[in-house]
């Protein structure tokens, strides 16, 4: 029998790490990959907005975007035990920013303080979301340091990808269809982990995944009357027509990359742009032919996050120089 040699995991003191909070904690979690860290714990892709954020004449450590709702994210940081002064603080924040979701972090959540969030989440509407997590750190043997967040308290319906579907009698059979096929097709993307937190279902024709930043989003759509499905890359904001253009100026490495041609619609009269692929080879309605549908939108939905994802990030307005003749509509 072959011996496995192994080794324990030990706490290490969070103040090893972060001497201070305002001027170690905040600042390292402020870093795009550990805000990443902290989205994947709570299934939200976070934005930086901005660090020590003042709202009246207090302070708030960090204030994100949703991605994907472009809802505000409000982030509170604690290295010692929860206390009262820090609860009042959030709920200031959270009127004075209009936040949707509040993410408390702490080394300790007492057991009051958890108890009040999870008030806060029981008598606010499913818009309003409160959490608290602990902060720890970890290594095993001499390993550098290792955060660890653990959700203490979360929203009632959190820990579901998605929420079981109304009743189908308020709703028209089309409608109660496209609730079902996205439903399918979410619990076959959080199988794979392309989300970790879909959103919540809706009787309508499309539904929308994070890429990477705020007015961006991949969308999965179903035409049931000219049966078609599409994935496309949506566009939205004031930007969103120079963003358009700085993209279409990569099409050829864009489309080499996919292996494939894509749509290019600009929609100069809407607020939105839009890029993707349709299959006409699919009916929506037709339910014996979904698992394969949803393969082929799982798949392009992987591919254009692989290929627009870094894109996106990287796009910058300033970098748009208008054309003398504007672009056509629709860009063949």
């Amino acid at each position: 029998m072959t011996s496995i040699q192994l080794d324990r995991l030990e706490p290490v003191p969070l103040r090893t790490a972060w001497t201070d909070e305002a001027r170690d904690f905040t600042p390292w979690l402020a870093q795009e990959d550990n805000l990443a860290l902290l989205g994947e714990a709570i299934g939200l892709e976070l934005e930086l907005e901005r660090v020590e954020m003042s709202v009246g004449p207090y302070r708030a450590d960090i204030l994100c975007k949703d991605t994907l709702t472009g809802n505000w994210v409000l982030i509170e940081n604690q290295l010692e035990r929860t206390d009262h002064s820090h609860l009042g603080q959030l709920l200031t924040y959270a009127a004075g920013l209009n936040a949707v979701t509040i993410v408390w972090i702490a080394a300790r959540i007492t057991d009051e303080h958890r108890a009040a969030l999870d008030w806060l989440n029981d008598i606010t509407g499913e818009d309003i979301n409160f959490f608290g997590l602990e902060i720890q750190l970890w290594r095993i043997g001499g390993s550098h340091h290792a955060p660890k967040f653990n959700i203490v308290s979360q929203p009632n319906d959190w820990t579901k990808a998605f929420i079981s579907h109304p009743p189908s009698g308020n709703i028209s059979p089309t409608k109660q269809l496209q609730l079902d096929y996205w439903t399918a097709l979410n619990a076959d993307l959080e199988e794979i982990g392309f989300v970790k937190r879909p959103r919540k279902p809706q009787p309508q024709h499309w539904m929308d995944y994070p890429v990477g930043r705020t007015d961006f989003c991949l969308s999965a759509a179903v035409n049931t009357r000219e049966k078609f499905i599409t994935v496309e890359l949506r566009l939205f904001g004031p930007y969103a027509k120079a963003y358009f253009d700085l993209l279409h100026a990569q099409r050829a490495e864009i489309e080499a990359e996919l292996g494939e041609k894509l749509h290019w619609h600009k929609l100069l009269d809407k607020k939105e742009s839009q890029i993707g692929v349709n299959n006409p080879h699919f009916d929506p309605a037709d339910r014996s032919t979904w698992p394969q549908q949803h393969v082929w939108l799982r798949e392009k939905l992987e591919a254009l996050h692989r290929v627009f994802a870094p894109r996106v990030k990287a796009l910058d307005a300033s970098d748009y120089i208008p054309e003398p003749i504007e672009t056509p509509d629709i860009l063949p």
